[in-house]
Parts: structure tokens; sequence; C-alpha cells
């Protein structure tokens, strides 16, 4: 079988980890780079024996799947050019600015028969495989996500940036999208809203907290799972999850029994590239695809606009009481 030539559609920070996972991966051709900057693009190209294209066309007519990491507002753009093409699409998280946009990247991948993945990268963490195997109903959610301030990503919102990682993985244990949403945020160091803390209730009764910042001294990844007869920490950074459960003894007594859910530690990155391309040889739906990246995105609209309501009414009430 003759090897998947890729190309990697952005060269910066996070383009960069890509190029490296591409260029290692094997049954995989990295094709060449194609980025807004094109001195930037030929360094890295040089550094990774590949091409520098200088055009999308000179880059759709020499590869098969392609790897779109660059702002998110150039997303729908960026992918319906190489959809279009025939091209394959990872396109990196949130898959565009604005779920009307994903909804017609999705549609436009059905339609020419390509795939569409989106980069929700924390879906391949393996210790969120290890408790999507035990999860049977969950009923309340704790999690947190907090990071030091870079100037990354600073074009869109945390909700956007941070947050919406925990969204698709809530409702894709959920197998649910939210009734109500109450959330605060505000900006700190940038235009944009830095610090959110956000409460989804869910139709079948379940509650999810979540907490977002990008103005943290620390950095903390850790998500706290409920459901009946059990309780689940998973810590994103270390690939961990611990389960306490309620277990029966013979004497009819119930015990709090402990253990590490068992997970086979690796890098998320290569972990959800490697799905890319199976995808791209068997022609098999993505883990996560157009439409689940979309109802992600969807309800992160819908916290934005939470918040900017909350945001209103406080800076109503200040101006009464001065």
């Amino acid at each position: 079988m003759s090897a998947i030539r890729v190309a990697v559609i952005g060269a910066g920070a996070f383009g960069r980890n890509h190029i490296r996972i591409a260029g290692q991966l094997p049954g995989v051709e990295l094709a060449g780079i194609l980025d807004i900057d094109h001195e930037r693009a030929q360094r890295v190209a040089e550094e990774h024996h590949t091409t520098a294209f200088t055009t999308m066309d000179e880059a759709t007519s020499a590869i098969d799947a392609a790897i779109v990491v660059t702002p998110t507002s150039t997303h729908e753009e960026i992918a319906s050019q190489l959809l279009r093409a025939g091209v394959d699409v990872l396109v990196e998280k949130p898959i565009a600015d604005s779920s009307s946009a994903g909804e017609r990247l999705t549609e436009l991948a059905e339609k020419k028969g390509r795939i569409l993945q989106a980069g929700h990268l924390e879906r391949f963490n393996p210790a969120v495989t290890a408790i999507e195997r035990v999860v049977t109903l969950p009923l309340f959610f704790e999690v947190h996500r907090l990071s030091m301030f870079t100037p990354r990503s600073l074009d869109i919102d945390v909700v956007l940036d941070l947050m919406i990682h925990d969204l698709d993985i809530v409702l894709n244990l959920t197998r649910e999208e939210p009734s109500e949403i109450r959330a605060a945020g505000i900006s700190v160091l940038s235009a944009n809203v830095d610090i959110a803390n956000v409460r989804l209730a869910f139709p079948g009764g379940c509650v999810a907290n979540l907490t977002a910042s990008r103005v943290s001294t620390e950095k903390v990844r850790k998500l706290r799972l409920f459901q009946p007869n059990q309780y689940i920490s998973l810590d994103y950074a270390r690939q961990d999850a611990l389960s306490f459960a309620v277990r029966p003894q013979t004497s009819g007594k119930p015990d709090i029994g402990f253990s590490s859910l068992p997970v086979e530690k690796a890098e998320p990155l290569h972990l959800e590239l490697e799905a890319f391309f199976a995808c791209v040889r068997t022609r098999s739906k993505p883990r996560v695809d157009g439409r689940q990246a979309t109802a992600a995105l969807r309800v992160a609209e819908a916290i934005l606009d939470n918040i900017k309501e909350h945001g209103d009414l406080v800076r109503e009430t200040i101006r009464r009481r001065a």
C-alpha cells in the first residue's frame, strides 16, 4: 500500500508538533508544508527534509490528506478548499469560528465523501480512553483546566481555547447537549474572556461544573466524575485515572474499593494522528467527527452568550450603584 501524502497547513508552534509526528509515522509521507509566512515554511521544511508549498493549489495537487493548524478564523476557508479538492482533512479545534461554519464543513465533507476530523486532542488522552470504558451513568462532573498566560490563541476566548476540550469530553460521556447553561467570565490580560466558570445541566439529570483559566499561576488539568456507586478522578497531564467504588462484602455491608484504571501512557497527539490516518486508509468515521466538534462549539457559543449576558448585568448593577 502506498504512503499517505500529507501536508501540514500552518507552521507555527503547534503546527511544528504535527509536522514532527507526521514525519515519523509509518505509511505516511510528509509531502510538504504551507504557511502564510513562506520564509518560515521554508525553514521548517528544510529541518524536516520536505517541501515548502507556495500556494494551496500546489499543495492539493500533491497530497491525499492535510492537517490544518492555522488561526481559527481561517479554518472554514482553508478546510473547504481542501475538501473540494478531494483531500481528507484534520482541522485543529475549534473546528471553525462558528457552529454554522462547522455545520457547513461537515456537510461539505459528507457531500464530497471526505474524512473530516477535528483536533480535540484530549479525546485521545489514554486516561480519557480508560474512563470511557467504565462510564455508566454520569451524574456530576467537576472539571478544572488552568494554564499560565501565553501569547498563543489570544484571538479566541478561553472557552474556545481551553474549555472546549472538556466540553467535548462531557458531551461524549453524557451523550446529551445541556438543557440549561449558567456562566460567568472576565477578561484579564487580553481583549477576550481569559477565565470562565460554567454550570451545565443536562436533560437526564447530570450536572457539570467547569472552570477554565489562562491566567493561572499553575497548570492544572483535572476531571472528576461521579456516577452511581463510583467516583473517578482523572489527571490529564499525568495520564492517570483513579476509581473509588462501592463494593459489597460477604457480610452484606458495603465497602469502598480503590483502584487505578489501566492506562497505557502515550503522546495524545501521536495517537490522534495515527487515528486520523487510519480513518483515511479505511474510510471509517473519526473518533471526533465534524458533527461532534460542531456540537461542542455550539455549546461553547451558548456559554459565551451567557457570559455576555452576565457581564451586561454586572455593568448595569455597577452603573446603578455608582
